[in-house]
């Protein structure tokens, strides 16, 4: 008789709303143990209690990943309390809208902070857990805008474009650890993101793609057998970008 399958664990960040939650939701119909992360905790909380409620297992994580120098400590926390993780999503970030002319500095440094510098640091405390068993996902979310330029989307774009870069190095360097690397690029999305100060745009919401889909596009990725990597996945709304 062959033994059950190993319970497969995984991190999330950014789960407390929007493709996290999604994923989440997701990930626990798939029986993977989760470690939720987001700076939200009331959200995040009501995550965990929805994974639960779908016969998975959560736990919460409250971090800021705003505060990069604490993170990989953080997330190295994490594992040596989670267990062994087999799957790190990179999904927290911002959004941005500006002219380059009128990005002060510190919005730039907000902006490559949380979406490019805290995926490095949340993958340097995650690698030595996956190179400890040889085996191990990173998927990262990206954006289309990665490499479409988009007129006042230019702090956001290079943030994204950083983090393909990233992981295409990642790839490569962590390939004969067992490890690989995932980039999702989605289009646009309808999440929160589209309601924050630090968004200003009006596009046709109802024309976007849902979270729920580009969960169910992080789940395929994760689950492929181990001889094969989507190494970059696009995912866009039917219509086109909007």
């Amino acid at each position: 008789m062959n033994p059950p399958p190993t319970q497969l664990r995984a991190i999330i960040t950014g789960a407390s709303s929007g493709i996290g939650r999604a994923t989440a939701l997701a990930f626990a119909k798939a029986n993977i143990k989760l470690a939720l992360v987001s700076r939200a905790s009331d959200k995040l909380s009501a995550v965990v209690d929805a994974a639960t409620a779908l016969g998975g297992e959560a736990k919460s994580y409250p971090l800021d990943l705003a505060e990069i120098a604490l993170v990989k400590e953080h997330m190295l926390a994490i594992a040596q309390d989670f267990g062994a993780i087999d799957i790190l999503v990179n999904n927290a970030g911002m959004g941005y809208t500006n002219s380059l002319e009128a990005t002060s500095l510190s919005d730039w440094q907000q902006v490559m902070n949380l979406n490019l510098t805290s995926v490095f640091q949340c993958m340097q405390g995650i690698l030595p857990s996956m190179r400890a068993h040889a085996s191990g996902t990173i998927i990262n979310v990206a954006s289309i805008a990665a490499s479409n330029a988009f007129p006042n989307w230019g702090a956001y774009s290079v943030s994204k474009a950083g983090l393909v870069a990233l992981t295409k190095t990642l790839a490569i360097e962590e390939r004969a650890n067992g490890i690989r690397a995932v980039i999702i690029s989605p289009g646009a999305v309808n999440t929160s993101i589209w309601d924050t100060d630090t968004v200003k745009a009006d596009f046709d919401r109802k024309a976007m793609l849902t979270p729920e889909i580009i969960a169910q596009s992080i789940l395929h990725a994760a689950l492929l057998p181990s001889q094969a990597v989507i190494e970059e996945m696009t995912v866009m709304p039917s219509g086109g970008a909007l």
